[in-house]
């Protein structure tokens, strides 16, 4: 399996990080250098995750030059906060592409999600001949549950709103699919919530008042306690684990495209792997914007030429639950 296509969107809205420190409060230098991010995207009005993700899943289409009817299969990996609450976007995205003769269904991994749409999409092509071609689309806006104010959510700050695709075609000459990997630890599971609008507490005049309808860390020092311990390690065997299932060793890695992270991390994890700073990139001028976060760095890799042909290249996330996912994909 090989990526025939791939697309991008970010909307034209831009909050620097001079803006989101005197939102937060926060030292602009923290914002900058810390938190790693000089400015991010914000929706604009049609910026829905659905119109988002309509725009990428086209230009991937482009790229690859395939009509939508060409497709088997469309599945949205992207952001639960969507247009509407229990609504299918991959659904709406099938109709909207027109591809007639897709289905269409959504999985769901948070950050960690572009790993495990690639992997369940090779596989379902494995098990099912039928499927030639395979459109993969995320968007995210999820910056709107964020309150400055609210310190315990300091490390969301970079939340950011975008949208990624990927086409992925049975027999395809380029780009393969390889190896994944994960790992999840469920005891985080409840460390990052919205505290309302779920069925454990109902949506009400009250939780509106009490500003419940933002996501919310109940103890940031106990989750920090717990994940600082098992964050790098998983990380590292994760993306271990998915370069040797393919039959490569660490120092085998041309580019690592990860998920957006505070800056002395990225560079620890390039640095435990054996990396230069020039074998990834880091999207300080985009933010975290979930799921899209692999997509947007290998596209700006490609652009600036750090991802070369016949390289080994490495998607690599983590998303709250908490789950550590990589992918391995021979490029070129």
């Amino acid at each position: 399996m090989g990526i025939a296509g791939w697309g991008t969107y970010l909307p034209e809205p831009k909050e620097t990080a001079q803006e989101i420190a005197e939102r937060s409060g926060l030292p602009p230098e923290v914002v900058e250098q810390k938190m790693g991010l000089r400015e991010k995207r914000v929706p604009g009005p049609q910026d829905h995750v659905s119109h988002m993700g309509l725009q990428a899943a086209r230009r991937a289409l482009a790229r690859a030059r395939l009509a939508p009817e060409e497709l088997d299969l469309v599945i949205y990996y992207g952001s639960e906060y969507k247009d509407y609450i229990v609504w299918s976007a991959a659904a709406w995205l099938q109709h909207a592409l027109g591809a007639r003769r897709a289905w269409a269904f959504e999985v769901y991994a948070l950050c960690a999600g572009t790993p495990v749409a690639l992997h369940t999409a090779k596989a379902l092509m494995l098990a099912d001949t039928r499927l030639k071609t395979v459109l993969l689309v995320t968007a995210s806006r999820e910056g709107d549950l964020i309150d400055y104010r609210n310190e315990r959510t300091r490390f969301m700050f970079n939340f950011g709103a975008g949208a990624a695709a990927l086409v992925l075609q049975r027999d395809h000459p380029r780009n393969h699919v390889l190896e994944s990997a994960f790992i999840t630890d469920g005891s985080f599971s409840e460390d990052v919530v919205m505290p309302a609008g779920g069925s454990c507490r109902p949506p009400s005049l009250e939780t509106v008042r009490q500003n419940l309808h933002k996501l919310d860390v109940p103890d940031p020092q106990g989750m920090k306690a717990r994940l600082d311990p098992v964050s790098l390690p998983n990380f590292l065997a994760v993306i271990r684990e998915a370069v040797e299932r393919s039959g490569y060793s660490l120092r085998d890695i041309g580019f690592l495209a990860l998920t957006h992270m505070k800056r002395s991390f990225h560079h620890k994890i390039l640095e435990e792997l054996g990396l230069r700073k020039e074998q990834s990139f880091y999207l300080e001028d985009r933010g975290h914007v979930q799921a899209a976060d692999q997509v947007l760095a290998l596209e700006r890799g490609l652009s600036c030429r750090r991802v070369r042909e016949g390289e080994l290249i490495v998607l690599a996330g983590a998303g709250t639950g908490y789950t550590w996912a990589a992918t391995a994909l021979r490029w070129g």
